[in-house]
């Protein structure tokens, strides 16, 4: 009959071993896709978040602009008498009061104005914010691009290592047998330190990139829990770059913002011709005098309008530099357009470019870089070919499989720089 505290000791010990693999299951990874980075992406990163309260500010600014003018309050007190040789102190008979209260009026719609170049800077803020948005989601994409790179690198690296090693478990095995001399094992062996290497590399470049993009999305998960997914290849439909050239124009925020610069500064400059308008100040007062000889003149109200006369001031400079501003905000406008149409074309020729290349890898190179390595190996195995026949075509497969990572990484990184370039996702 077996011990009861032995049983015990068991049974605690499995339930340690449970609740381990709970805790490693709880603290696997967490892969995200790229719609999960996006959101927590513009939900979290600092310099984001900073540059969004802008317009949040521009839209206070509406509120004082839109502010009338205040009116002014005043009192004047006098005629109190005194008289100490006398012995008189009537500090309150005969006293003149007169309160009064005054207003600028304010001509020709110059509130109006205010406030519509303030909503338009609100309008730019917010496009200025868009263009932000539009850099920083490449420069994650980028990062995020360049993940899924490192991790099919990472994977070709390990594949072409369990391959060798099969290599070098067979040829032990012949060597063995006595079909290899040790020199031809020896050499076999030294080579892969290269695959070894290569699995290192590959590994720090998967870190290097996890870290850069948890950076962007101001995230402190660890490293080893954090992981993303999606798809890495290529598309081989392109639109015609006329598409892309039309979308854009449509929607580049930065384009936008310099259009509706111009209507801003077109706005400025009719507030500037507003502001060379005379504005009269509007006055009201009230009087009591108890010391007036007329008895009906004790009680009096009183108005008057002041008007200031602009011989000299009549806001000429205002006037003249908003003019020019509106000029140079048409340059910059079709500066802008300029710079939308050449991103446009540079991109699109960077994606068609690595498209180009791409299609014979895919539909060609990377089937017969395999064939070739599993042939010579095959004839290697028998004796029909040399070792060195058999490094090279190994060699040659490591290469085109690792150029075509590479040219899908730099094919992808080119879609976001397109995508950049038009100002919303065209190619997924």
């Amino acid at each position: 009959m077996e011990c009861p505290q032995k049983t015990l000791w068991r049974s605690s010990a499995l339930l340690l071993l449970l609740g381990f693999g709970f805790s490693l299951e709880a603290r696997a990874q967490t892969s995200w896709t790229w719609q999960q980075v996006r959101e927590r992406f513009e939900a979290n990163n600092p310099a984001l978040l900073a540059d969004k309260l802008s317009i949040d500010e521009s839209k206070a600014q509406e509120i004082t602009a839109y502010l009338r003018p205040n009116p002014d309050l005043n009192l004047t007190v006098d005629g109190t008498q005194i008289a100490p040789e006398k012995g008189v102190w009537r500090p309150f008979a005969g006293t003149f009061e007169s309160p009064g209260i005054s207003y600028l009026h304010e001509r020709r719609h110059k509130r109006e104005l205010r406030l519509a170049s303030a909503k338009k800077g609100t309008t730019i803020a917010e496009f200025n914010h868009a263009d932000l948005d539009r850099t920083l989601l490449f420069n994650l994409r980028s990062a995020f691009v360049s993940t899924l790179q490192a991790k099919a690198v990472l994977q070709l690296a390990k594949d072409n290592l369990a391959y060798y090693d099969h290599v070098l478990d067979i040829s032990r095995t012949r060597f063995n047998a006595g079909d290899i001399a040790q020199i031809d094992l020896d050499r076999l062996e030294l080579q892969r330190v290269q695959y070894e290497s290569d699995v290192q590399t590959a590994e720090v470049n998967l870190r290097t990139a996890k870290i850069q993009l948890l950076t962007l999305l101001n995230d402190r998960t660890a490293i080893e829990q954090f992981d993303v997914s999606g798809p890495f290849d290529f598309n081989d439909q392109l639109m015609p770059r006329d598409e892309f050239r039309k979308v854009a124009l449509d929607t580049r925020p930065d384009l936008k913002a310099a259009i509706e610069s111009v209507d801003k500064a077109q706005t400025d400059h009719k507030l500037a011709v507003a502001n060379g308008s005379t504005d009269p100040t509007l006055s009201a007062w009230y009087t009591h005098n108890s010391s007036n000889n007329n008895p009906f003149g004790i009680n009096t109200v009183g108005v008057s309008v002041s008007v200031p006369l602009r011989v000299f001031d009549r806001n000429q400079g205002e006037k003249l530099r908003t003019q020019l501003d509106i000029t140079r905000n048409e340059r910059l406008r079709d500066a802008a357009e300029a710079s939308v149409l050449s991103d446009v074309d540079s991109g699109y020729a960077v994606v068609d470019s690595n498209m180009t290349l791409l299609r014979p890898y895919k539909a060609k190179y990377l089937q017969q870089s395999a064939r070739v390595r599993d042939t010579v190996f095959f004839s290697y195995q028998h004796g029909g070919a040399s070792l060195l026949d058999f490094l090279n075509a190994e060699s040659e497969y490591r290469t085109v499989q690792l150029n075509y990572l590479n040219l899908v990484g730099s094919y992808l990184t080119a879609a976001a720089q397109l995508n950049m370039a038009v100002g919303r996702e065209v190619i997924p």
